[in-house]
């Protein structure tokens, strides 16, 4: 049997098992619901994972769950992105719009996800996440298809109002999401997968668009684009709601046998998985803790150019001197940069194991291109010098993936993380809705306000980076304290970034240095089998054995901080 049982691993304090009254798997006294799960599953004992057995779980996990957040977000990226598109399709002058109004209708949508956040982190922490999300599916394609009806400002404003409000859930849950099925070190690259699809979104839905646009018929082709998109989205919630579990508690894909791993697999995480219980004290916590305070710095700072240059960016192409069906083509290697930087940069913060230096690089590409279309003249010899600077700037969406999993992986508590989340999503669709405004068609074709902007804010997110990473390095150097204070080992090595043949050539490497030494170095935290160092001996302390407690990560002394 893969997930062992070691009579020497009995976990200490365990939750009894869940009386009848409760869900299945439910959390008991506050705990999260994988403490009564695994004590009532695992008989008391704690699992022992093999790294062939958490990988052959990881490929379940990624097959099936994987997929269709794939989907869901490339869903929202063409949605939204349906709005830029349609500008070149004559959707401002058939609508009558003027001034402002176009740059309005990009920033209603995050007002309203805005506005969403704070009810949100309440829903998503009492709600079955999947289920809920996949009504927010449903009902946010229903509102992209009705925008083919709308004819004026006013009708366009309120479609998209709603637009936004059903959206706003999607990445606050995959957040959630990936939280609750991957472990520290494969979140990074899970992330950067599905937020991605926003670059596949620039190159396929271009190219979708592309042939929507040549389709003859009385509706205008910006109608077709609604219309057509809505009702993809529509169908596909269906498709979510069958498939996407919960929780891996309550997934069907999974054997009990799996299940069980699973869960174990998650327990150096140190985050909890679920507990449907809203914690008051959490919610203090999120907002006293200046950790909130920098994700959401960073989050604003890097949405006022994202929410700026996807509203305007075909117009910007535009006035370089294309026509509409040039600016929807050009508008494919923008997607292409972005998806490479969005996963490339995954993976060098994975291969590193460090976000901060990775977020101040990619701000480096933009910087340079916002100083391109500042100072190139708009004529035909300056065509591809514009497009290049353009293509520069297209780096900056690898940017925001590393600050929901930086600021996710350093959060603890099912509450305190969805209320970071809100937090986190404040900030972005703050950002947002300043954004476009930042960009008006009378600052045509220089865009300098917005443009300056960009600048400024890019090497504001350089700054906040460096202050981030020396303030986690400070709660580390805190928690130590804390934990020799308790009479525990003041160092703790974190195997949660490291690969399952890292993380036990560790154990194996910290069991042999005791035998040879004589030392205690019970301290090591395998990720892979529960204990670093030989479990018979009274004298190691066993890692981990609060990560279901539904502790926050300033509550639970054993929680590593990650730069």
């Amino acid at each position: 049997m893969g997930a062992s049982m070691a009579a020497t691993e009995e976990i200490e304090n365990g939750p009894p098992s869940p009386g009848p009254s409760q869900q299945p798997g439910g959390g008991d006294g506050g705990k999260d619901f994988a403490a009564s799960f695994l004590a009532n599953k695992a008989f008391g004992h704690r699992i022992s994972v093999t790294p062939a057995d958490s990988a052959r779980v990881l490929r379940r996990i990624d097959t099936v769950i994987l997929p269709i957040m794939l989907t869901v977000y490339f869903l929202q990226g063409l949605d939204k992105a349906t709005l830029a598109y349609s500008s070149v399709f004559g959707l401002i002058g058939d609508t009558g719009l003027v001034g402002d109004q176009y740059s309005w209708l990009g920033s209603i949508v995050y007002l309203a996800q805005l506005v969403m956040q704070p009810p949100l982190a309440w829903l998503l922490v009492r709600l079955p996440i999947a289920k809920f999300t996949s009504a927010m599916v449903l009902f946010w394609g229903v509102s992209l298809a009705c925008m083919a009806a709308a004819h004026s400002f006013s009708g366009l404003l309120a479609t998209r109002f709603f637009l936004g409000v059903f959206e706003a859930s999607v990445a606050p849950s995959f957040v959630a999401i990936t939280q609750m099925w991957w472990r520290r070190r494969e979140q990074t690259v899970r992330t950067s997968y599905w937020y991605a699809m926003n670059g596949i979104t620039n190159m396929f839905g271009s190219l979708i668009t592309y042939g929507l646009g040549h389709i003859s018929s009385h509706l205008h082709s910006y109608q077709i684009i609604f219309i057509f998109f809505g009702v993809i989205t529509v169908v596909f919630s269906f498709i979510m709601l069958t498939f996407m579990p919960d929780s891996p508690i309550e997934a069907k894909f999974l054997s009990d046998e799996d299940k069980l791993i699973a869960v174990e697999r998650l327990r150096m995480n140190q985050m909890g998985v679920i507990s449907r219980e809203w914690r008051n004290d959490h919610l203090k916590e999120t907002l006293l803790d200046p950790k909130s305070w920098f994700w959401f710095a960073l989050l604003f700072s890097i949405s006022i150019p994202s929410g700026g240059i996807s509203t305007f960016g075909p117009l910007i192409v535009t006035t370089f001197g294309f026509d509409q069906f040039q600016t929807i083509l050009f508008n494919i290697p923008f997607g292409f940069v972005q998806l490479v930087a969005t996963v490339g940069g995954a993976f060098l913060a994975q291969r590193i194991k460090m976000k901060g230096p990775v977020i101040a690089g990619l701000c480096l590409p933009p910087i340079a291109g916002c100083v391109m279309l500042m100072v190139l003249p708009r004529d035909a010899s300056s065509r591809a010098p514009l497009l290049v600077g353009y293509y520069l700037i297209s780096v900056y969406p690898g940017i925001t993936p590393l600050i929901y999993s930086w600021a996710s992986q350093n959060t603890a508590g099912d509450t305190k993380r969805k209320c970071t989340n809100a937090v986190l999503f404040i900030g972005q669709s703050t950002g947002n809705v300043i954004g476009p405004l930042l960009y008006t068609q009378k600052e045509a074709p220089g865009y300098a306000r917005g443009l300056r902007s960009n600048l400024a804010l890019y090497i504001a997110i350089i700054v906040l980076s460096g202050i981030t990473t020396l303030y986690l390095k400070y709660l580390n150097a805190s928690h130590a304290k804390r934990r020799v204070a308790m009479g525990k080992s003041a160092v703790i090595v974190d195997t949660s970034l490291d690969s399952a043949e890292e993380a036990a050539a560790i154990a194996a490497a910290a069991a042999q240095t005791k035998q040879e030494d004589g030392n205690e170095i019970g301290n090591v935290r395998n990720a892979e089998e529960g204990d670093a160092a030989d479990g018979s001996s009274e004298e190691v302390e066993r890692p981990g054995e609060r990560a279901f407690e539904n502790l926050t990560d300033l509550q639970n002394e054993e929680f590593v901080f990650v730069y």
